[in-house]
């Protein structure tokens, strides 16, 4: 290989000057013995020892005989320690050399091959052979933007010094003549001095500066037992692939049989749980959320329990159970009068009860018979949830309700129905013998199951607010009661309108009693008729038609039958004075009257008054 050396000549092609035999070489002139100068003839004097005189040269000393001229050699003819020439210092044992005359140089065998024009050992020159640098493999590329340090150059190893054959003596041929004229064993012989080599020039210094990111064939790999990838890095080996996909499967078999054996014994526990494989296991529902829909029949009641109270009046000839509902966080709990009534006298104690479980003992605030509304009151409890109310103008027929209450003392029961009719005319109670206890309602008519112990209790809309009280059902073997009876529910409840309530309410909480509109007429009760007759006689003889009331302001007289309020038909005296009671005092009214065969319409305005009518 060249590795990039310069050719050199080979000694048998190098150019040679004129009267030499090469580069710096010398042919001695044989020396002429005595006799020969004498006689003029080469070869006739002298003798050698050995016989042989071609090339054999005698050394004649400098006392004997004058030193010849030496031809100077090249380039050293000014150096005083050259051998041939006399010492100065004027040492014995030095001889002086001639200087051998011109021969013609003698041809000499030629190669058998051409000249090698690459040097290459043996025939050229041995080295300098530097070794082969490290093979740099692919490194890592670094982030965008980092200098990638350039590494010191490696040292590269001096050369070895190229010596240089001496050139053999040339034996040329010598004329016959003695031998005892051959040069001493000890001369020295002048040789050609040896070619100078110079060393490669060490690679120079690169200052740093922005590197190029490598490629993949800076770091190539002439030598390496794998390809070379596009990225620069190795390819793996065939055997190296199949260790790592037998290493892959090996592991992903040891984790499928840690995964099954954890399944199995899952499994396994669950059938040792549950009584073996033989064992019959019904599919059940899972765990679902708590939460309902606020307008569900669930979630109405979630809202509404809290607020909800269950009643215990004990009294010196009954007792009873009804259910009531908190007003306001000061402990006033709204319910019907029909449930206090028997705890009304001194001796008579009410319990109430909460959602939570907790009691405490309640006194009366007021109560209405004619509305069959009465105020209870709490007292050192805190903590209290107000129940909204709503407005029972807003209520339509079809609209759905929930009724919670204590039917037979079964407290925070729920049921829910619609809304089956409006403003239906009843009255409840009438135990009493002056009729003092006959409530005159206005009733909303609901299907949702009330029963004997629901009294008192809310009825509530889609939004969880009160529209209405319960207060009376009919059962299927007698008229209306208020369920006093035990007698179950047939679909047949009704209820105090929330708006009636609330004023009544208000007037207990803040009075004690309630007031009540009227007309200012006596009314003919036992009256058949079609309509609400206008009685002759008042019950303590005076007249039907109070004087200065309101009826005698409108134009009332006795005897009139009025057939129909605000538009509204009625058809007896109870749904005149219901359809009274669903207003307020000074709210206005249009009767219509029939007096004398025909009808005429009357304005007034209601009075009020704590009577029954």
């Amino acid at each position: 290989m060249n590795e990039g050396k310069p050719t050199k000549p080979k000694w048998w092609n190098r150019p040679r000057r004129p009267g030499s035999l090469g580069d710096g070489d010398y042919e001695l002139e044989r020396p002429v013995s005595a006799g020969e100068r004498d006689s003029g003839e080469p070869g006739s004097g002298g003798s050698a020892s050995d016989g042989d005189s071609g090339g054999d040269f005698e050394l004649r000393s400098p006392h004997e005989v004058a030193a010849p001229e030496v031809s100077p050699v090249p380039d050293q003819s000014d150096r005083s320690d050259q051998p041939g020439r006399p010492d100065p210092d004027g040492g014995e044992g030095d001889f002086v050399l001639d200087s051998p005359a011109p021969q013609p140089a003698a041809e000499r065998p030629k190669p058998l091959h051409d000249p090698d024009p690459y040097s290459t050992p043996p025939y050229g020159e041995p080295g300098p052979w530097a070794p082969a640098p490290p093979v740099q493999h692919p490194a890592t590329t670094p982030a965008a933007g980092t200098a990638i340090p350039t590494p010191a150059p490696a040292p590269v190893p001096a050369p070895p010094q190229a010596h240089a054959m001496p050139a053999p003596a040339p034996q040329a041929p010598a004329p016959h003549g003695p031998a005892s004229q051959a040069p001493a064993p000890h001369s020295p012989v002048p040789q050609a001095p040896a070619p100078h080599v110079a060393p490669p020039p060490a690679p120079a210094a690169v200052a740093p500066g922005p590197t190029a990111p490598p490629t993949p064939w800076q770091n190539y790999d002439p030598w390496s037992s794998t390809p070379l990838q596009q990225n620069g890095a190795a390819v793996e080996s065939k055997d190296k692939r199949r260790r790592r996909v037998r290493r892959a499967l090996v592991g992903g078999a040891v984790a499928l049989a840690l995964v099954s054996g954890g399944v199995g014994g899952v499994i396994g526990a669950q059938l040792e749980r549950n009584g073996g494989i033989g064992a019959v296991e019904l599919p059940q529902a899972g765990k679902e959320p708590a939460g309902r829909a606020p307008d569900s029949v669930a979630g109405i009641a979630a809202r509404a329990l809290p607020s909800v109270v269950t009643l215990h009046v004990t009294g010196a000839e009954e007792s009873g159970t009804g259910t009531g509902f908190v007003l306001d966080p000061q402990g006033h709990i709204l319910t019907n009068n029909h449930v206090v009534e028997p705890a009304a006298d001194s001796t008579g104690q009410i319990s109430v009860t909460f959602n939570s479980g907790d009691t405490a003992k309640a006194t009366v605030v007021g109560r209405d018979s004619g509305y069959d509304l009465a105020v209870v009151k709490v007292g050192h409890v805190r903590g209290l949830k107000p129940m909204p109310l709503g407005n029972s103008d807003n209520v339509q027929v079809g609209d759905p309700v929930v009724a919670i209450g204590a039917p037979f003392d079964l407290e925070g029961t729920v049921t829910s129905g619609i809304i089956s009719a409006k403003e239906r005319p009843i009255t409840a109670g009438g135990d009493s013998a002056d009729g003092s206890d006959v409530s005159y309602v206005d009733a909303l008519q609901t299907d949702a199951p009330i029963n004997p112990g629901n009294s008192g209790g809310p009825l509530l809309d889609s939004a969880a607010r009160v529209i209405g009280i319960n207060s009376a059902i009919r059962s299927a073997d007698e008229g209306p009661d208020s369920g006093s009876g035990q007698a179950g529910s047939i679909g047949l409840g009704f209820a105090i309108p929330v708006n009636q309530a609330k004023r009544v309410a208000e007037e207990l909480i803040n009075t004690g009693k309630a007031t009540h509109p009227v007309i200012g007429v006596t009314l003919d009760m036992n009256y058949t008729g079609d309509g609400a007759r206008v009685g002759t006689k008042a019950e303590g003889g005076g007249p039907a038609v109070t004087a200065g009331g309101p009826g005698e302001k409108a134009g009332l007289k006795a005897g009139d039958v009025i057939t129909a309020v605000d538009g509204q038909r009625v058809h007896s005296g109870e749904e005149l004075i219901v359809k009274t009671r669903a207003h307020r005092p000074g709210d206005h009214l249009e009767l219509t009257v029939r007096r004398d065969g025909k009808e005429r319409r009357i304005s007034l305005v209601l009075g009020s008054s704590d009577g029954d009518r």
